[in-house]
């Protein structure tokens, strides 16, 4: 006999306050709410509700809430009420554990045990609005050797760049994963904002091949959508090694979401499960990723900057010493809160390590072995606000990579449910119904105001700390001190304790 589970959220219903105008039953994908006829009154089945909050929202006189369940099983700390749940599901289906989104768990958020110091009198801080505040930079390798030609003039020997109005891009989400609209909406902020968006593995909609000025395209392990126009189209191809929630492991998306579009883009039949190994199958080495990172330059005659997308794993700085020496352009590098459609769950809440330590480890590493100009850094993997980007800037990145913060911006609600294909705010879906919810006129706009709200914070801290330029804030670990660390933990920062002297 299967053991019930008892809901883990519960639909709080006003009597006072709700119509019967049935909107909560019509904004709701996974039929939570019904009305009965009857008894002409609304009612609700919480064992289906994914705390999306849609009907929240939409409740003309807010009638509704959901709250968290408050029934439990008898207290133990070591057989805690999720455990046991996930033990009663998994007995019951013989089934992995599948979640969506980042890591939710209690590990140690570095970022916010990073304190920012600012300057005073020696040093005066900088005005940001009567000053100029230089917030772009280029994305490529850097170090190049001195050649003239015959006339003694300069040659060029700069490979080629990518350049960003701020240190911002939007990560790699999928057509497929995500919908078109919301994919519409990236390309057009990126466009507008001077920055790039990522495909991630899904291939490119013909519809968006205009905005390739501002698109980085990637070839993962199941080349899905590669070919030779999809890679000219785009600004710079991004080779997905590993991702920051599912280390060493491929993709899965269900064939429900393989609608004929997704089909068509991804080159595959429609309706059929569209799979990617967990490793690529041509590559088991640095020797055997460099072919394939000349190959994709050869294809593109060398006007295409190539990224290696890796996961922050514990040997994360030996296996950036060997991209950076692969002839890579940029190196991303994806910690382990970052977000995903759907990933094991015991993968995502128990592999990998977080991307500040994983950073640090990396531009240290390279500086040592005197290479860090031979590549760009690029992190992502939970970059949650501007202080975030900044941290991160100083601890040695080039530029952040950010996913759910533009999911966010978009009216993700984070319910975590993104791989039943039922998303209510038309994001993480493909049924026509839900993906017109969300507006890309709409959605473009607010991703524009995030990321311009952002950049107007980056250039407040950056004046305060008497620094106008994020090229001078790059790998200026001396603008920061940490807070309730380890002396381990500052060690591999490689900053100092909020109150030390320099």
């Amino acid at each position: 006999m299967a053991a019930y589970v008892y809901p883990e959220y519960e639909v709080v219903r006003d009597r006072t306050k709700c119509i019967n105008c049935r909107v909560c039953e019509r904004q709701c994908s996974h039929g939570v709410h019904a009305y009965l006829a009857g008894a002409k009154t609304m009612t609700e089945d919480s064992s289906k509700c994914v705390n999306c909050h849609r009907c929240v929202c939409m409740c003309p006189t807010h009638a509704l809430k959901i709250v968290k369940s408050d029934d439990t099983y008898k207290l133990n700390a070591n057989w805690t009420c999720r455990t046991v749940n996930e033990i009663y599901r998994q007995a019951d289906t013989g089934g992995v554990l599948l979640s969506s989104m980042g890591n939710p768990a209690e590990y140690p958020i570095y970022w916010d045990k990073m304190l920012i110091n600012a300057s005073q009198v020696t040093n005066p801080p900088i005005d940001p609005l009567r000053e100029p505040m230089e917030t772009e930079l280029w994305l490529g390798a850097r170090k190049v050797s001195i050649e003239r030609d015959e006339k003694g003039r300069l040659r060029d020997t700069l490979p080629v760049q990518l350049k960003l109005d701020l240190p911002i891009m939007f990560s790699a989400m999928s057509y497929g994963s995500i919908s078109y609209n919301a994919h519409e909406s990236l390309a057009r902020a990126a466009a507008e904002l001077g920055i790039y968006y990522n495909t991630g593995e899904g291939g490119l909609h013909r519809d968006f091949y205009k905005y390739g000025a501002n698109t980085i395209v990637q070839v993962a392990s199941g080349r899905f959508g590669v070919f030779r126009e999809y890679l000219e189209t785009a600004a710079a191809i991004e080779i997905k090694m590993g991702q920051g929630a599912k280390p060493g492991i491929g993709g899965h998306l269900p064939g429900a979401k393989i609608t004929a579009d997704v089909a068509e883009t991804r080159m595959i039949p429609e309706g059929t499960d569209a799979i990617s190994p967990a490793p690529h199958h041509d590559i088991y080495s640095i020797e055997d990723l460099r072919q394939l990172v000349w190959s994709l330059k050869e294809a593109t005659d060398y006007k295409k900057p190539v990224f290696v997308k890796i996961a922050a794993v514990h040997n994360i700085a030996a296996i950036a010493s060997g991209i950076a020496r692969s002839g890579a352009d940029v190196i991303a590098i994806d910690g382990f809160r970052g977000g995903t459609g759907a990933a094991p769950t015991r993968i995502r809440d128990n592999v990998g390590i977080p991307v500040e330590l994983a950073l640090a480890q990396v531009d240290q590493r390279l500086r040592e072995e005197g290479i860090r100009d031979n590549v760009s850094v690029v992190v992502g993997g939970s970059v949650r606000s501007s202080s975030d980007l900044l941290k991160a800037v100083a601890l040695g990145a080039d530029a952040c990579y950010i996913g759910t913060a533009a999911l966010l911006a978009l009216g993700c609600h984070l319910c975590r449910s993104c791989h039943d294909g039922k998303c209510n705010w038309g994001i993480a879906t493909q049924r026509p119904d839900l993906v017109k919810r969300l507006d890309p006129e709409i959605g473009y706009k607010r991703l524009v105001n995030l990321v311009t709200a952002w950049k107007h914070e980056l250039e407040e801290m950056m004046g305060g700390m008497g620094i106008n330029s994020v090229e001078a804030l790059r790998g200026n670990r001396l603008m920061l001190r940490g807070i309730g660390l380890t002396d381990r933990e500052l060690k591999i920062l490689g900053i100092k304790c909020a109150g030390e002297s320099i």
